[in-house]
């Protein structure tokens, strides 16, 4: 505590001084920050009872207490829950006139006290534990650079000792360091907001040019293979009229699927991705999706393995089967040079695993914490480019956290990937 020796006086103030500059370097939460100061300088400032720290909200047009501390805080519960308007009492006072001031008499701090609401004074004895009002009272604007952030009011109200003209300097430039800090944290936050508002300019750009890239190739073979028919100098066996056109068909469900993939990732965006759980056999789901995948390769080989007595489980049929068609076409993007891929089917407790693993490229340990991001691409080892917009594996994470599973992946380098996903075994084919 501070002596009445002048020479002690200095040296305490100046160790204050120091004592807070070092806790505002501790780069704290500004909250944590806040009660921090408070604390030494209540500590340090021998007439200091209690101290609050008051700054203004301009949403809400009411300064709003953010630290507190001091033998005579009888209930800090309710101080930290106070709301004074800018007429209220001497902060709103200090605030406006950004200017120290000092009341040294009881007379003189009963007069401020009596601009408080009604609600507000109630709530002040209870913070006090006492009716009585505080002898002294300091109160120091926290201002910088013309930014007016609250004030620093400090109390006496049992002792005997009061706050004098001397203490105004000292008070003040704590004050002011608590107004540099938080100009710091400000300016930080700020700094911080402009970074994330670049990078998602960056990621939008960087999106919508692969988005472009993606839905442009199937265009482009799509209008290729339909002006090569139109050729009026080209008569076109009828065999390979039929490959051209099964080649647009298949550009169009290519197409159709990108577009599909960004409208869900809108809905889920909005919170509207909606599913219509039916009874159903995932093995026979599996071998119809396998179906479909053999007909876009000739490199890979596929094998289901679901036990005969695999329970029937209750999902929605498309946007499970879109979720296996994900996976599955990830494992053949992903294995250039083909391999085999395997579905399997596992029951547990209390749900059901489908694992689809790939003898293909692999993925980094790095890659496998945003691997269910929306955009996000794995990138290819060899350097090739794997097609797709990025949005196949979060729209699964989505479809199936909705079913009430989640989605997980194993991987090893040059060797291959498994994904794994859950559905509760719940509902009316729990039961089957």
């Amino acid at each position: 505590m501070l002596t009445s020796t002048p020479k002690d006086l200095l040296t305490n103030k100046l160790r204050a001084i120091i004592e807070v500059a070092e806790v505002l370097t501790a780069h704290l939460e500004l909250s944590q920050l806040l009660q921090s100061v408070i604390e030494k300088i209540t500590d340090l400032l021998e007439p200091a009872e209690l101290g609050i720290i008051l700054l203004w909200d301009a949403q809400t047009g009411l300064f709003q207490p953010q630290a507190a501390y001091g033998p005579a805080l009888q209930n800090k519960e309710i101080a930290f829950a106070i709301r004074l308007e800018p007429g209220e009492s001497i902060t709103g006072k200090v605030f406006a006139e950004n200017k120290a001031c000092l009341l040294s008499t009881l007379t003189a701090v009963s007069a401020e006290k009596a601009t408080l609401r009604p609600s507000n004074l109630a709530a002040l004895y209870k913070i006090y534990g006492t009716e009585k009002l505080p002898n002294s009272l300091l109160a120091v604007p926290i201002a910088s650079g013309g930014q007016k952030y609250g004030v620093l009011v400090l109390e006496t109200i049992h002792g005997d000792e009061a706050f004098s003209q001397d203490d105004i300097p000292f008070v003040q430039a704590l004050a002011d360091l608590i107004a540099l800090e938080i100009d710091r944290v400000h300016l930080d936050a700020e700094a911080a907001f402009a970074r994330e508002v670049h990078e998602a300019n960056r990621l939008r750009t960087e999106i919508l040019a692969t988005i472009s890239h993606e839905l442009r190739t199937p265009l482009a073979a799509i209008k290729g293979y339909a002006t090569a028919l139109l050729l009026d100098e080209v008569t076109w066996p009828v065999a390979k009229q039929r490959e051209f056109l099964q080649l647009i068909e298949a550009e169009c469900d290519n197409l159709e699927g990108m577009v599909a993939q960004i409208l869900d990732s809108s809905l889920i965006d909005v919170g509207q991705l909606a599913v219509e759980p039916q009874p159903v056999r995932l093995p026979m789901m599996a071998q119809e999706v396998v179906e479909e995948m053999r007909r876009q390769t000739e490199k890979h080989r596929f094998v289901v393995d679901f036990a005969a007595d695999f329970p029937i489980v209750d999902v929605d049929p498309r946007r499970i089967k879109q979720v296996i068609r994900n996976i599955l076409d990830n494992s053949i993007k992903y294995s250039p040079n083909g391999g085999l891929v395997v579905i399997v089917g596992k029951v547990r407790v209390e749900d059901v695993v489908v694992s689809i693993s790939d003898q293909g490229v692999g993925i980094s340990p790095e890659d496998l914490i945003p691997l269910f991001d929306k955009y996000f691409r794995v990138k290819a080892p060899t350097g090739y480019h794997v097609p797709g917009t990025g949005l196949g594996l979060p729209v699964s994470r989505a479809i199936v956290e909705t079913h009430g599973g989640r989605i997980w992946a194993d991987s090893t380098v040059n060797e291959g990937t498994t994904l794994h996903f859950s559905i509760p075994l719940q509902g009316i084919s729990a039961s089957i």
